[in-house]
């Protein structure tokens, strides 16, 4: 069986093997590709990955063909232009170049992660075999864009700094992004036979926008370096909090800085870490020329509440330094206005840091209220800082949290158990045609 995985970014393992900057996200994928190879023979499977171009990846620029095709790790991959700046455009071309990659690799099963970016609906389009076709729902634009504005004031949802004027990209703009993109994976989900989820909240978008579909259930796997740290309440940095990202207003941040003064009030030395693109730098001219309108929002609150000290921007982080900072953390909060079954989380309760999330999606399917970490009602900001301070103030409540997420999301993200059930997916696809 030739299965050809279709991804929105360049795996870590293929960057790696160029030279290329490595992707922090979906990183996972390359331990499950190698296991995949490893274990082809056993499961008759050959496995090939497409990806759209980086743009500083001159082996393409250089290149008039319709993709550009090597190995890594005994795994052909296939590269094809896109302009993922812009995922709001179509571009029907795309459905040619990888109409052209589907000719030269022959899959019996294309399968598609995630409905982000528009060469979702183009390979779809390209193939055109809905009963082969597999998409893993992650992210969900259309849900994404009923939300984005997470209750800013109207007059920051209209602010527009010279970045967004000349990029086009304020807020409203956003939005509007997000909801063609919706249209667009609509579209894709429309055509396919087959979806996998893991969550009630993908279950019920999964019967809206694509009821023609089989939904297989499907738990994913994390990164190695999450299964082999542990949390450890003795080794921690007392009152830390910890957000994976905050570039953009579904991420809560802002929900987070208006309570934090409350909190440092309780504990004088908290301090908030946030991970991601660091859309506040306002340094250097260049800086305050990229300033986005939400970038700036944030800055607002933190200077109005005198939170400069309170607050950490530490940039991307990979694997690695990622999981040393959640190590250090007194409490990873997820504050977002919307999520599926947020990786960030799953890693957290990995190694048994004690969470607080927003009750939003599919949340709730990883995570036990009062058991494994607490939940609160999105937009509740009271209900948050309650959360967090609850933590803050009990230690034995903090690590009963710590062991019994380790042991619930050891099961969900079981590498054999979710591995085991991929290679049935494929099977059940493959042998129903």
């Amino acid at each position: 069986m030739r299965i050809l995985w279709l991804c929105n970014i360049m795996l870590p393992f293929i960057a790696k093997s160029l030279g290329q900057k490595i992707v922090v996200k979906e990183g996972w994928l390359s331990g499950l590709a190698d296991r995949l190879v490893r274990n082809g023979a056993q499961n008759n499977i050959t496995l090939a990955i497409c990806f759209p171009e980086s743009d500083h990846l001159n082996m393409v620029k250089t290149d008039t063909s319709l993709f550009a095709k090597a190995m890594a790790d005994g795994i052909d991959y296939y590269i094809f232009r896109e302009d993922t700046n812009h995922p709001e455009n179509y571009d029907a071309g795309i459905e040619e170049s990888l109409g052209a990659v589907i000719d030269d690799f022959k899959p019996d099963v294309l399968h598609i992660f995630g409905t982000e970016y528009p060469h979702t609906l183009a390979a779809v389009k390209a193939f055109n075999n809905p009963q082969r076709t597999l998409i893993g729902i992650q992210g969900l634009c259309s849900a994404i864009a009923d939300v984005y504005m997470a209750g800013l004031p109207l007059a920051a949802q209209k602010k527009k700094t010279f970045r967004d004027i000349v990029k086009k990209d304020g807020l409203l703009e956003q939005q509007e992004k997000f909801k063609k993109r919706g249209e667009y994976e609509a579209e894709a989900l429309s055509r396919v036979g087959h979806v996998t989820g893991r969550t009630d909240f993908d279950r019920e978008m999964t019967k809206k926008l694509a009821p023609q579909a089989v939904y297989h259930f499907l738990n994913e796997t994390l990164r190695s370096e999450f299964y082999e740290n542990k949390w450890n309440i003795d080794k921690i940095e007392p009152y830390s909090i910890f957000i994976s990202q905050g570039n953009y207003p579904i991420k809560g941040l802002h929900y987070v800085l208006d309570i934090l003064p409350e909190i440092i009030e309780e504990y004088e030395h908290t301090v908030v870490y946030v991970a991601g693109d660091v859309i506040t730098a306002n340094d250097s001219l260049k800086d305050k020329i990229k300033l986005s309108g939400y970038g700036k929002y944030l800055l607002k609150q933190i200077k109005k509440n005198n939170l400069q000290d309170y607050v950490k921007f530490v940039g991307r982080l990979h694997s690695d330094r990622m999981c040393a900072r959640f190590l250090k953390t007194h409490v990873f909060l997820c504050p977002s206005a919307i999520e599926n079954s947020p990786n960030s989380v799953g890693e957290a309760m990995l190694l048994g840091v004690p969470v607080v999330s927003a009750d939003v999606g599919g949340v709730h399917n990883l995570l036990t209220d009062k058991k494994e970490g607490l939940l609160y009602p999105k937009d509740k900001s009271a209900r948050m800082k309650d959360a967090i301070l609850q933590i803050f103030d009990d230690d034995k409540l903090a690590m009963y949290f710590s062991a019994n997420a380790r042991a619930h999301a050891m099961k969900t993200h079981d590498p054999e158990t979710n591995y085991n059930r991929l290679m049935e997916i494929y099977h059940e696809i493959n042998d129903c045609i």
